[in-house]
């Protein structure tokens, strides 16, 4: 059962989420540093971190899965979709850039949600999934979102992204500060970030995963809804979507 959307947004409000948000976008704006003109979307809960894509995406959705529920705030996005995830209501190749947060760990049906994003995704469109690591203190902590659901590691989401015909383009890891208030203020948070990354690589509470839609085949591998039991490495590719062609590259 997915945690309500009243609890995400509170945990956003707080200390602990705007760390959490600021360590996180951080990676993300080193793999996507520059949106402008291209149609993004995020789903679970990625309002917090579509909000500097506002100004520069031509379209910016935020698609809060149904079991969830959805939080519409005058400062955000001004355009919010509640509706099953597994259903995306849009046609095919819409998007050129896809971010999942808060949208895996507490799902059912994994692969036909990475079916769907397949399917709305620009031809050598672009996702990153970002979700709480197994190897992470943050999935140990039930005080965050992070710490419900299932985390994953870096085998589990390449596994389940190479089944739903992605190419993963790069790795990235956040959430080194541990999830406890003291450590959370914008100094100290930095301060284990940057010591994080480079004396533990591997420990970061969350996992990035950038991948682009690969096109060889008309659909993704029919598996059905898979119940899992269950910095940057690599170099991005160019993406090839139909409204812009360019070559970016990451922070290493």
């Amino acid at each position: 059962m997915r945690r309500d959307a009243l609890d995400l947004d509170r945990f956003y409000r707080s200390r602990q989420g705007e760390a959490a948000r600021r360590m996180i976008s951080r990676r993300l704006e080193a793999l996507w540093p520059d949106v402008t003109g291209l149609d993004v979307i995020g789903l679970g809960f990625a309002t917090p971190y579509l909000q500097p894509c506002k100004e520069k995406a031509r379209r910016c959705v935020s698609l809060m899965p149904a079991g969830q529920g959805a939080v519409i705030q005058s400062d955000a996005l001004s355009t919010a979709v509640l509706a099953d995830e597994t259903h995306l209501p849009f046609p095919d190749a819409m998007f050129d850039r896809v971010l999942l947060i808060h949208a895996l760990e507490e799902a059912d049906a994994l692969n036909a949600i990475l079916r769907e994003v397949w399917r709305v995704l620009a031809p050598q469109g672009r996702i990153v999934i970002v979700t709480a690591s197994r190897s992470g203190i943050w999935a140990r902590i039930d005080s965050t979102p992070f710490g419900h659901g299932r985390p994953f590691s870096k085998g589990q989401l390449s596994q389940l992204l190479e089944g739903a015909m992605f190419e993963v383009s790069a790795w990235s890891r956040a959430l080194y500060a541990p999830p406890w208030r003291w450590s959370t203020g914008e100094r100290t948070s930095n301060f284990w970030e940057s010591v994080g990354e480079k004396a533990w690589p591997g420990l970061g509470g969350v996992v990035l995963a950038e991948a682009i839609k690969r096109t060889a085949a008309l659909t993704p591998r029919a598996t059905g809804a898979l119940r899992s039991k269950g910095l940057l490495e690599g170099r991005p590719v160019s993406a090839l979507s139909p409204r812009q062609t360019r070559t970016y590259s990451s922070d290493r």
